[in-house]
């Protein structure tokens, strides 16, 4: 894993160990006695550690961190490297992250390639730097800037890393390896020592107090229930000014080991590898144009993300108004993104001319994928399928952007099923990242690896479902909404139930959400249904509010009220009034709901619904579940997902609590999944299950 070449008087050690150049133990040891072995050499002068193929190091082997520490644990690595009698010049290239950063703070010297990115994104997982990272960079750029780059978890150009002091010199691509070994001659030439970090004072003092809170504020907006990790970073690096280098490092190592054993960075990393992405399982199909039909909000924020995405776009719409407005809302949006600083005026430039529209469904008989984004209604979709399957090219995907309809149903009116998959985008679709990408009883599998080449191209996470009511997420939802419904009826107010849920993590409270969408769409999906149960209660809040005419923001009346201009929901005395109309109508006794019943009651059911469709098989892996609720939904990243929380309880806790709830509100929506039965019988976990 490390190569170990000779350039005259210089020994080039590079580290072999792709994708990533993960810092893996057998890595750390080969690494730890190249150079020691460089070191003690006497034809060698200078060392150069560089990474091969795209990248230095970009990290450190996560999978490690659900493990004890094996030895030679990285900073002791590093504390051998610092301590080399020879120069070592670290060439950075590619990715320069996390544990990749810390291995460069500890060699001597620093050129980067001007492309390169360094980072230490550890508080996206929960975790610090824990190598002394957070005692060398405050000697080489200060406590205020080191706390930035660590608490901000983002990456920084090797121009901006330049001018901090980070990396003493910038090189072009491809010769990075030429300029090192020049560097190093040089460094050789002038009879320089190693540069130790470890024996430079802190730059500057300590920050502002207003500076670290204001540090803190930024942390807990970026990643929500990441405190300790937070808390870490700021003790440790203040304890750079304060403490012996050793010391430090040994608290980082102490503090890191507390963080890495959390349920918060559990949760995180469990997502990081939930979200890699699917493995297709056949060649895609080639795509160079696409077509979108449909030129509503959905349907222009689809062409924005595929022509950013450097896609040929056709946005079709066969009513004029819509597609101009259509049009005139990429526009905007792209424009919006260049005021922000989010896109340069030459990149939006170049995604605008990607898009052109068309007035007549024939613009999209040259399209290679054809993703619909028309009315929520099967007789419509199947009708448009129906064209689409006369009209499009052989070989031609065609993609419905359905949220809850019948794949298969759509399938067939198009009649070449096999072409046909579903892509449910999150709205707005040029933000979200998710896309659940729906597979039909004949959908082929390079469909389906063509469907997921796209999304990874937009950028987005594509996880791969099975065809039912809602896929994964909206059935999952349509529990969790249940249960918001219910406790209405019997007593808690919208008020007090997304204030519960919003303490508990999730992004928004199920009313705020459902006034944010608009209520006349589950009300109109719900009058599609068959299949309802056969329940007066059964979202009866919803169908109350869309009949007296209160559909969400859009109305400025929804399960809250709205000031104009205002999303910011306000307690509606008339809702809570037709609660209770409702309530005694029904039959239905109110009563002083504790709060805990609530997160009670809503997490379970998204558990008990999310265990019933991996044994369905509609989801792959709890992952993918996860992943999905994680990203569409704005369930808490530091809880890791609906069904990684069910394993930090227990499976045999909500189990017990499903079958109390089953016995205090009957069995018709809480009778356990079989799978979790099974689960937690065997005392295994929703993460580690698989089917035979």
């Amino acid at each position: 894993m490390i190569a170990v070449e000779r350039h005259g008087e210089i020994a080039v050690l590079s580290i072999d160990n792709p994708p990533i150049n993960a810092l893996a133990q057998p890595v750390r040891k080969a690494l730890l006695d190249a150079v020691l072995a460089a070191d003690a050499a006497p034809d060698i002068r200078a060392v150069v550690i560089r990474g091969a193929a795209a990248h230095f190091v970009a990290g450190a082997d996560i999978r490690e961190f659900d493990e004890e520490p094996r030895a030679p644990v990285l900073s002791d690595v590093l504390t051998a490297v610092e301590a080399a009698s020879k120069p070592i010049v670290a060439a950075l290239h590619g990715a320069v992250l996390g544990g990749g950063l810390e291995l460069a703070l500890a060699c001597h010297f620093r050129i980067g390639a001007d492309s390169a990115s360094l980072g230490m994104p550890e508080i996206r997982l929960g975790l610090l730097p824990g190598s002394g990272g957070t005692q060398r960079l405050p000697r080489l750029i200060g406590i205020a800037q080191s706390l930035a780059l660590m608490l901000s978890g983002d990456p920084i150009t090797c121009e901006r890393a330049h001018s901090l002091g980070m990396v003493d010199r910038i090189a072009e691509l491809p010769d990075l390896l030429g300029a090192a070994l020049a560097f190093a001659r040089e460094i050789v030439a002038a009879g320089r020592r190693p540069r130790r970090l470890r024996d430079e004072p802190v730059r500057g003092g300590m920050p502002d107090p207003a500076f670290v809170e204001e540090q803190r504020a930024l942390v807990a907006r970026k990643f929500p229930g990441v405190d300790a990790a937070r808390e870490a970073i700021i003790e440790c690096v203040a304890a750079s000014a304060t403490e012996p280098f050793d010391a430090g490092v040994a608290l980082g190592r102490e503090r890191f080991n507390a963080c890495r054993q959390s349920d918060a960075s559990r949760a995180l990393r469990h997502l990081f590898f939930a979200e890699r992405g699917m493995r297709p399982r056949a060649a895609p199909r080639p795509v160079a144009t696409l077509g979108v039909l449909g030129a509503g909000t959905m349907g222009s924020g689809i062409a924005i993300s595929l022509a950013t995405a450097g896609f040929d776009v056709v946005l079709v719409d066969t009513q004029p108004a819509a597609l101009a407005a259509g049009i005139e809302r990429v526009r905007t949006t792209v424009e919006a993104s260049v005021a922000k600083g989010r896109m340069t005026p030459a990149a939006a430039t170049a995604t605008l001319s990607r898009v052109r529209s068309g007035d007549r469904i024939d613009a999209l008989q040259s399209a290679d994928l054809v993703i619909e984004a028309v009315f929520e209604s099967l007789a419509v979709k199947r009708e448009v399928f129906a064209a689409l399957g006369r009209l499009c090219r052989p070989g031609a995907v065609l993609a419905s952007n359905t949220s809850t309809l019948d794949i298969d149903a759509i399938a067939q009116a198009s009649g070449r099923a096999q072409d046909v998959i579903g892509m449910h985008f999150f709205s707005p679709a040029n933000i979200m990242r998710l896309v659940e990408i729906v597979r039909g009883r004949a959908t082929a599998p390079d469909v389906i690896a063509t469907v997921g080449e796209v999304t990874r191209r937009m950028g987005k996470l594509g996880v791969v479902v099975g065809n039912c009511f809602g896929f994964v997420g909206n059935r999952m939802l349509y529990a969790y909404g249940r249960e918001n419904q219910s406790l209405m009826l019997e007593g808690a107010t919208p008020t007090q139930i997304d204030a519960v849920m919003e303490r508990f993590g999730m992004a928004m409270g199920p009313n705020a959400v459902g006034d944010l969408a608009g209520l006349d769409v589950g009300y109109r999906v719900r009058r599609e249904r068959r299949d309802l149960p056969d329940d007066p209660r059964y979202y009866r809040v919803a169908d109350l509010l869309v009949e007296a005419g209160r559909l969400g923001q859009k109305t400025s009346r929804g399960a809250f009220d709205y000031m104009p201009g205002s999303r910011r929901p306000a307690r509606a005395p008339e809702v809570e009034a037709l609660l209770l109309a409702e309530s005694l109508r029904l039959g239905v006794p109110r009563r002083v709901i504790a709060d805990d019943e609530i997160a009670t009651r809503c997490v379970f059911a998204l558990i008990n619904e999310g265990a019933q469709l991996l044994a369905e098989g509609i989801a792959a892996s709890a992952g993918d579940i996860d992943a999905i609720w994680c990203n569409g939904y704005g369930f808490p990243r530091a809880r890791g997902g609906p069904l990684f929380y069910a394993d930090t309880l227990g499976p045999s806790l909500v189990l017990q609590g499903i079958r109390q709830l089953g016995e205090l509100h009957g069995a018709r929506y809480w009778t356990p999944s079989p799978l979790l039965v099974e689960i937690a019988g065997r005392g295994e976990k929703f993460a580690t299950w698989s089917p035979q």
